[in-house]
């Protein structure tokens, strides 16, 4: 194995972009959370429904630096 193969290996990023979306009417934002990390879950202000309500991690959007 040539020393610039294992030079050259892309190394994976910590945080990743996920979607949150509310279990109650759909609402939908973006957050940053670690790779390794538990999917989220969180309370937040929902606009539509003018309450706070559970958020869960729908799906991942993109890798960050």
């Amino acid at each position: 194995m040539l020393l610039t193969n294992v030079l050259c290996k892309k190394v994976k990023a910590k945080t990743i972009m996920v979607m949150m979306e509310s279990i109650v009417s759909g609402h939908r934002f973006v957050s940053l959370r670690e790779r390794l990390g538990d999917k989220l879950e969180v309370i937040r202000f929902d606009p539509r429904i003018q309450a706070e309500c559970v958020y869960k991690e729908k799906r991942k959007i993109r890798s960050m630096k």
